[in-house]
């Protein structure tokens, strides 16, 4: 009877007089709340989502006449962002190009914050700046990092970028070092 009961997946110790019955019961109870609980809080992120979402943030070096590529070629705009890596002297600043989304049920006044840290350590800067939903709710929105701000931060070691709603967090992207 017992490889049986094993090969079933229950335990010896569930079928026993005592206490096992009533643990297993309440570990069992106290599962199903943990996965309510789960189910719950995933359900409210999902619901967040579905008002607003950052879907993408490009970050780009920007040379002393504020270009990140010299034509609107992508090829060429990466051939120009390898050529700012290899030379600090060429780079000026950055800006951040955020493509975000809003539905029609977000009202209120929205706004754009980036918070960057560099490789110089310290604070994080931050840089926000009011945002307009765009007339399908998608839009992209160019974030300049102002040069003060980027000869602090050095290089740019990790970036957050959150869309706010009257000082509520709608959406946010982060970079992997964040």
């Amino acid at each position: 009877m017992k490889p049986l009961l094993l090969a079933l997946g229950l335990g010896v110790g569930v079928l026993c007089a005592g206490e096992a019955p009533i643990q297993a019961q309440k570990s069992a109870q106290k599962s199903a709340q943990n996965e309510a609980q789960n189910e719950a809080q995933n359900e409210a992120q999902n619901e967040a989502q579905n008002e607003a979402q950052v879907i993408k943030v490009l970050p780009h070096l920007v040379d002393h006449q504020g270009r990140h590529a010299l034509s609107p070629s992508l090829y060429e705009r990466d051939a120009y962002q390898a050529e700012l890596r290899g030379h600090p002297e060429k780079r000026a600043g950055m800006q951040y190009e955020v493509l975000w989304t809003a539905s029609r049920r977000v009202s209120g006044p929205l706004r754009l914050r980036l918070e960057l840290r560099g490789a110089e350590g310290g604070v994080p800067e931050t840089v926000e700046m009011p945002v307009k939903r765009g007339f399908w709710g998608r839009r992209w929105t160019r974030v300049l990092v102002p040069p003060d701000q980027y000869r602090r931060l050095g290089t740019v070691t990790a970036w957050k970028a959150t869309l706010l709603e009257s000082g509520k967090t709608l959406a946010e992207s982060r970079s992997f070092l964040w």
